[in-house]
This record gives C-alpha cells, sequence and structure tokens, in this order.
C-alpha cells in the first residue's frame, strides 16, 4: 500500500505560516505606526524596524508603503462584507453599513482606515488605485445584495445594491477625508464615530 510522503510538505506548511506571520507584522506594525505618527511621516525603515525585520525583508512582501495601504485595503473587503450580512435583520442598508464601520473601528480597523492616510500617493496616478477602489465596492454590493435577498425590504437587484454600496462608500470616504484633515490630536475613535454617522446622515436627507 503506497504511502503519502509528507516529508517535503511539511517544511512547506512551516515556510507559509512563517510568511503569513511576517506579512501580518508588517501590516500591523504600519498600523501602528500609521496611528502614532501618521501615514506621511512613517517610512519604510520605520515599519520594517517595528516588525523586527529588514527592509528588503518588507520588499518582498510589498513593493512599497503604498501597496502595503492598497492590501489591507484588499483584506478588508471580506471582513467588512461578513459583517454587513451578520447586522442586525432589522435594519437598513445603509445603517447595517455605518454599523459594519463602528463594529470594525472598536474591533480595532486596520491603521490606514483612520489615522491619517493619504488622500493621494504623490508620483502614482490615480488610475492605478481605481481597481481597489472597486472592488472594495463590489465586494461591499455582494455582501448588500446578499442582506437584501434575506430580509428586504425593496428588490434584490444587483443594480440596487450596486447603487447603495458605491454611496455608503462615497459616504465613508468623505468622513475619511475629513478625519485626515483633522489636527493630530482630533483624531479620535469617538471623531471618527461622528464623522461616519453625519456622512451617513447626509445620505438619507431628502
Amino acid at each position: 500500500m503506497a504511502t503519502l510522503d509528507t516529508s517535503s510538505a511539511e517544511p512547506r506548511g512551516r515556510r507559509e505560516a512563517h510568511k503569513a506571520a511576517t506579512r501580518k507584522a508588517l501590516q500591523e506594525a504600519a498600523a501602528r505606526m500609521f496611528e502614532e505618527r501618521g501615514y506621511a511621516q512613517t517610512t519604510v525603515r520605520d515599519i520594517a524596524a517595528a516588525a523586527g525585520v529588514t527592509e528588503r525583508t518588507f520588499f518582498r512582501y510589498f513593493p512599497s508603503k503604498e501597496d502595503l495601504v492598497l492590501d489591507e485595503v484588499l483584506d478588508l473587503i471580506p471582513v467588512m462584507g461578513a459583517h454587513v450580512v451578520a447586522r442586525p435583520a432589522d435594519e437598513d442598508p445603509y445603517t447595517a453599513v455605518l454599523g459594519a464601520c463602528l463594529d470594525l473601528i472598536a474591533d480595532g480597523m486596520p491603521g490606514l482606515m483612520f489615522s491619517g492616510p493619504p488622500q493621494s500617493f504623490p508620483g502614482r496616478p490615480v488610475r492605478q488605485f481605481l481597481p481597489v477602489l472597486s472592488q472594495f465596492e463590489e465586494g461591499l454590493a455582494e455582501a448588500l445584495h446578499r442582506r437584501l435577498a434575506e430580509h428586504g425590504p425593496g428588490p434584490a437587484t444587483p443594480l440596487r445594491a450596486a447603487v447603495l454600496a458605491r454611496a455608503a462608500v462615497g459616504a465613508m470616504r468623505s468622513a475619511l477625508f475629513a478625519y485626515a484633515a483633522l489636527p493630530e490630536e482630533e483624531r479620535t475613535p469617538a471623531v471618527a464615530h461622528d464623522l461616519l454617522a453625519s456622512a451617513f446622515a447626509y445620505l438619507r436627507e431628502p
């Protein structure tokens, strides 16, 4: 009877686990540094040192500081979607998205979201970041479509979910930019909460 050779699978598994741990350490270090110093004042060297690795190691995982930020956004998509779907059934779509945002802040939302992130990345064209924004909107639209199908009210169409998702993302981004424009000493979780709540309230205005 043939036996399965696991001699190469085990080291490969350890390597993958190590790589995942290093990537997570870099993202967590970046989140701390962005919160403490702000995005612009944080360098790749700072992030690498805080994570206990070299700059060369950083660049094995992320081509740049900007790419680390964008990877965090991509990692957030399924997390955000799960929170939206899990919100109470009696909440309307905007309330569910707002609640999901506040849940994530309470849980320690990635540092890029409310720690003074950039409104643009100098030297890099905006079109490079549109696919990431589009993926975030699409992920939220999928979550809202599922939510509408399960709870309603109103039609559960992909178009309706997409419109609601893009409007919600617009409110989130507007709150984020308003937060980033504040003096550093005014950036607190309570302020982030209030800005988000205000932004979503404007969506409901007649």
